[in-house]
């Protein structure tokens, strides 16, 4: 049976000069096979330590039991914040706790439905743009899924289409500042003391700069009509209108936009990401394509319609399993710690892997398989429960999970009603880490009208 492209894996004894080497190109296949298999991996070098953990126990300590005791890792964030500011991503303490207050009720349930008609909107649009690459010839997806995940952002946080002058500006601006920094490099993990200087590329500056003062220009033009009242009711007006119960403060404009930075990055990056991938294993699983194919035939765009498409939701579930959009998340310990019966300093990196969890021997059956039924099984309940987390978990799980998932369900229904996707057999992608998991040279199908 053909399984889905995975990165070749490095032996388990390398120099430091070679891991380096190959950690700069690529963090996925920097790593051992052993990885795969173990409840937790110690890496030293003179630079730092960290320990990657696998064993849900140390998940559940250091994303749940005691979160403020394992902050983010500011040697991630730092390669971040020319963008991003001190947006929810990359705070940390009570500054995260009073933002996540603010923007956690503009994705719970009820807003979720009002979300609804501008994601199926963005759907529509996609499936219209896409006719014009829909002649059988291989094509690109992942520009094209950026390109529909970006349109979601727009729509849903402000109420605009992609075709916005302001919009799409701001999209390929963003495209060009992903050019110009690697957003995970060796540097990023390198410690250093806190007066050392970041240097960033010329381009990677002014680059964020323009998205900000774009972002900048929303802001404050939502701001006038919210003052007036005839604001659309949308993610931005709610987020911005919405006081922290505790002070009673809201964003101010500065706040405001490092926030709108980390939904778009985020939320369109990750999106793009899950939605490709779930689009190339489609086209190797033929079969599964036509179930969701024939599932959606009869969608409609009504809300409640979303709990019938229990196929669709599954297959784009197995694909957050075997491609995590962000395929590591990087802690750090205020304190000594006792991880496994082994000591660890104050200040080591703590390494959790959704990409070796959601593949690891020892919890899943079949795990680097493609296999949707898994989660209507009994087989992978535990971990699924235990060893399953494509948006993290605890108190800093994805704000935009529940959207996400909406999100992701309705693009492949839509999509996979209108075309039938086949693989380029010369061009299988190889997964790579960045800001999220892409394909190393893109990934190329071939599709046409399903009713051709």
């Amino acid at each position: 049976m053909t399984l889905p492209p995975k990165p070749k894996a490095r032996p388990d004894r390398v120099s430091l000069w070679r891991y380096m080497k190959l950690f700069r190109a690529d963090i996925l296949s920097a790593q051992p096979a052993k990885l795969y298999r173990a409840w937790m991996a110690e890496f030293k070098t003179p630079f730092f330590r960290s320990y990657l953990a696998n064993d849900p126990e140390l998940i559940n300590l250091v994303l749940k039991d005691r979160p403020d005791d394992f902050p983010k890792s500011d040697r991630i964030g730092a390669g971040l914040r020319p963008l991003l500011g001190n947006s929810v991503f990359l705070t940390n303490g009570e500054t995260w706790k009073r933002q996540r207050r603010i923007i956690d009720p503009a994705f719970e349930g009820g807003r979720l439905r009002d979300t609804f008609p501008a994601i199926w909107a963005a759907g529509e649009a996609a499936v219209d743009r896409m006719a014009v690459g829909a002649d059988g010839t291989a094509q690109e997806i992942e520009a094209m899924t950026s390109h529909a995940a970006a349109d979601v952002i727009f729509r849903t946080l402000f109420s605009i289409p992609i075709e916005n002058v302001v919009a799409t500006e701001v999209f390929d601006k963003f495209k060009s500042h992903q050019r110009t920094q690697p957003i995970l490099n060796l540097a990023a993990f390198v410690r250093g003391p806190a007066w050392m200087p970041r240097l960033f590329r010329k381009e990677t500056k002014q680059t964020a700069a323009d998205i900000r003062h774009l972002i900048t220009q929303l802001t404050q033009d939502r701001l006038k009509h919210i003052k007036h009242g005839d604001m659309p009711d949308d993610l931005a007006t709610k987020i911005m209108t919405t006081p922290d119960p505790e002070t009673g403060e809201v964003f101010d404009v500065d706040e405001m936009v490092d926030q709108v930075a980390i939904f778009f990055l985020a939320g369109h990056e990750t999106s793009a990401s899950a939605l490709a991938w779930t689009l190339y294993l489609l086209a190797l699983y033929p079969e599964w394509q036509d179930k969701v194919a024939s599932e959606a035939a009869g969608m409609t765009p009504e809300f409640g319609k979303l709990s019938t498409l229990r196929i669709t939701r599954d297959v784009f579930r197995e694909s957050l399993r075997l491609y995590p959009p962000v395929p590591m998340m990087v802690r750090e310990t205020t304190k000594p710690e006792t991880f496994r019966k082994r000591a660890v300093r104050r200040g080591a990196q703590v390494v959790l892997s959704p990409w070796h969890l959601h593949r690891h021997t020892r919890m899943w059956t079949n795990p680097d398989g493609f296999d949707p039924a898994r989660w209507q099984s009994d087989t992978d309940k535990t971990a699924q429960r235990e060893a399953y987390m494509p948006f993290s978990a605890g108190p800093r799980v994805c704000t935009g999970a529940g959207f996400a998932m909406i999100e992701g369900v309705v693009l492949l229904a839509l999509i996979l009603r209108a075309y039938r996707f086949e693989i380029v057999t010369d061009r299988t992608p190889v997964p790579v880490a960045h800001l999220t998991v892409r394909s190393k040279e893109g990934i190329w199908l071939r599709f046409v009208p399903r009713d051709s």
